[in-house]
């Protein structure tokens, strides 16, 4: 069994310092409350805030040792958890990237996972990712998206082809139509790998868009196990269960049937290279 929180909570436009230290707080209660991995919602460190971003990159964004991350990673060596952390990032070269920084449990920067689907404006603004991302941690296999990712089938199905149980993603759904996808996307990505499916969003305002909340788990049929309401500082929690997981893909032999079936053989399978980290 491995529990895992989706948090949500309001940030401050452009203000690392202060999510930072909002993001340690939370992470701390979901760990008070048995969590060993915590979720954050997309660029949750600075907001969405892409004028903000662009500005002035060396105040709102993170560099890959940005001692600005230093709550986070206390936080996550004091009590023993992965942190999954939204964020705006200048990378080595200069470039800006939206990332997920996973912070593991003692307290070092794992790995960074950059988003491969930008969305609209983003691909004015950043570069995309070039590989995806597997975390392993007492035996599960998490794989990493970030919003417009989750779009994709394919993103999702390139996960559970390297083996992973599960599927985080931190994101921006915006009321109205964001709110719509979100109830569309992730139970059918996890219905259709019978993997577990993890969203954190934003609440609130944030770079212009109007947030719908309702960071959520989905089980391995795609039933809605775990949610959170519109607007309130929550942090969901959901433990993540391997008997319902064989008993789901013994009933639902998709992603085996995907395996032996006449589309992967013939070249179907996404190929998108992924980078395995093991935490702990």
């Amino acid at each position: 069994m491995l529990r895992i929180a989706t948090v949500q909570a309001p940030v401050v436009a452009g203000d690392i310092p202060a999510n930072a230290a909002t993001a340690a707080a939370l992470i701390r209660e979901a760990a008070t409350a048995g969590a060993r991995v915590v979720l954050f919602a997309e660029k949750f460190l600075s907001g969405y805030e892409p004028a903000l971003i662009t500005a002035d990159p060396r105040r709102h964004a993170v560099q890959p040792a940005d001692p600005r991350l230093a709550p986070i990673a206390d936080a996550c060596r004091e009590r023993a958890v992965t942190a999954v952390v939204g964020a705006a990032v200048r990378d080595e070269a200069g470039e800006l990237r939206v990332s997920a920084l996973v912070v593991g449990p003692d307290g070092e920067l794992v790995t960074r996972y950059d988003k491969q689907y930008l969305f609209k404006s983003e691909a004015a603004i950043y570069r995309p990712g070039t590989t995806g991302c597997t975390l392993e941690l007492d035996g599960w296999r998490l794989g990493l998206g970030i919003c417009y990712d989750s779009g994709f089938a394919e993103h999702a199905r390139a996960a559970a082809l390297d083996g992973c149980h599960a599927y985080l993603v931190g994101a921006l759904f915006s009321v109205g139509h964001g709110h719509h996808e979100s109830r569309t996307w992730f139970p059918a990505r996890a219905l259709d790998n019978t993997v577990y499916t993890v969203l954190s969003n934003h609440i609130g305002r944030t770079g212009g868009w109007n947030t719908c909340g309702a960071s959520a788990v989905w089980g391995p049929d795609g039933r809605l196990l775990a949610e959170a309401g519109p607007d309130t500082r929550e942090i969901v929690l959901a433990d993540l269960d391997p008997a319902v997981l064989a008993a789901t893909r013994q009933s639902e032999p998709l992603l085996h049937d995907f395996r032996t079936g006449p589309a992967f053989r013939t070249g179907a399978r996404p190929a998108a290279e992924r980078l395995l980290h093991r935490l702990g």
